[in-house]
């Protein structure tokens, strides 16, 4: 098995230049994948007007398409893999996972009913299962925990890397060739991905950039019995325990209005989908980028003199976003509603580096692959696969109400959930500052 250069149990040593290039390349790589993955992810999301017109759907069912199938498999795959990722090499996983959701990301365009469809996203999710806590195990390997926040926001600009191309590729692919050639267009290219990965990638020393040595690494390698001991762990852990719910909340927030801005635009705003992708790239991806890294560095810059900065800095951005987000799904005219929902995704975003670099910093490092897929877990069963589900189902309950505007006002009260989001964020930067003085686990 490949490794990075060893650093002594008393402090994290990168000895030369070359390993500093290979760990920034490995962050690289690690980023392009999540951002690969989140393409896969979110397509569906801009081509659910024309799947639903096609299938004769209704919203409650594209919920179900959108986040409940991918995220039940996602969810509950993510642990044994985890389990595995901490005893085993975490890059041959992570090359297996984007084969996998590659090719049915590309075999989601042959779907002729809704069933296989749905078939074929639970199979996305197969794969993605085994790529998040294998790359934030190996980051936190890499990056010591000064440097954490910067790293995870940079890996965490994969989310809206792969929201921009997704929606740039689906809204002109499936405008010209329909919807069933934008998921062969985003599909296909992971393929070569997972090839370049493997013979690129090395798999890094656990316990690297905190001074751990091999063998105390491998002596506290977790079993499968061990489970219980990680989710203990978390729940002991305030800073673990705030950070989860409040990520979990976003997701909930975050992962609805993300699957059904494409149709609340088409909808409301009778926006042509050509035009979706040059609106929501930038809008949603883009702007959401610059607040992610800023979010990082911030949380970094600011942890200097405060480590509870880690997490404050994000309770006060939800607090900003929230009725930003109100507000823009508020407005009758395209433009006012943009310049809202622009800000809204910027603050919004500053959650992705400082989460889970709290978490990431406050697990052993023996454990944090395992404790990243319980997190997961979490948020994506919650969050994932109950978010779009909630907004479809309150649309339609709406419908009645409100016609076609009733998907409007399911987003209004889901994006309320951002200001519950930060008050975790505010109490879980006061318990890491705590607890990276006097660890949970010594």
């Amino acid at each position: 098995m490949d490794t990075a250069p060893q650093a002594s149990a008393a402090a994290p040593a990168f000895i030369d230049k070359g390993f500093r290039r290979h760990r920034r390349y490995t962050l690289f790589m690690l980023t392009l994948v999540f951002m690969f993955s989140h393409i896969d992810r979110s397509i569906v999301g801009i081509l659910a007007e024309p799947i639903k017109a096609e299938f004769a759907l209704s919203d409650t069912q594209l919920g179900v398409l959108t986040g409940f199938a991918f995220a039940l498999v996602y969810a509950t795959l993510g642990i044994p893999l985890a389990l595995l990722a901490d005893r085993s090499n975490r890059r041959n996983i992570i090359t297996a996972a984007i084969t996998v959701w590659s090719a049915m990301t590309a075999l989601s365009g042959f779907a002729t009913n809704y069933t296989q469809l749905v078939l074929a996203r639970i199979g996305v999710g197969v794969g993605e299962a085994g790529s998040t806590p294998q790359s934030h195990s190996m980051i936190a390997d890499l990056y010591p925990q000064h440097e954490r926040a910067r790293a995870l926001a940079i890996y965490s600009l994969g989310v809206t890397l792969g929201v921009t191309f997704g929606f740039l590729a689906g809204g002109v692919v499936s405008s010209l060739w329909g919807w069933r050639a934008a998921f062969f267009v985003v599909g296909l290219p992971g393929l070569a991905l997972a090839v370049i990965f493997r013979l690129t990638v090395r798999e890094p020393q656990r316990g690297l950039a905190d001074g751990t040595s091999p063998g105390e690494a491998h002596a506290q390698m977790p079993s499968l019995q061990k489970l219980r001991e990680a989710a203990r762990f978390m729940w002991q852990s305030g800073a673990c325990r705030h950070v989860t719910i409040g990520l979990t909340l976003t997701a909930i927030a975050g992962y609805g209005g993300l699957m059904w801005i494409a149709p609340f635009l088409e909808r409301s705003f009778a926006v042509p989908r050509a035009e979706l992708g040059a609106i929501l790239g930038p809008a949603a991806g883009l702007i959401g980028a610059v607040g992610t890294i800023l979010g990082g560095y911030l949380a970094d810059r600011l942890g200097r003199t405060n480590l509870g900065w880690k997490g404050w800095i994000v309770g006060y951005a939800k607090f900003v976003a929230a009725p930003l987000a109100i507000c823009g799904y508020l407005q009758a005219d395209l433009l006012t509603a943009l310049l809202f929902y622009m800000p809204a995704t910027f603050f919004g975003a500053f959650y992705h580096g400082p989460g889970i670099a709290i978490i990431q910093s406050v697990a052993p490092p023996s454990m944090r692959a395992t404790v990243s897929s319980i997190l997961i877990f979490i948020i994506s069963l919650v969050g994932l696969g109950f978010g779009p589900l909630a907004v479809g189902m309150l649309s339609d309950f709406l419908e009645p109400l409100y016609g076609k505007e009733s998907l409007r006002y399911a987003l209004m009260s889901t994006a309320l959930l951002n200001i519950w989001a930060g008050v975790h964020y505010l109490l879980a930067g006061t318990a890491f500052a705590r607890e990276m003085k006097a660890p949970v686990l010594q």
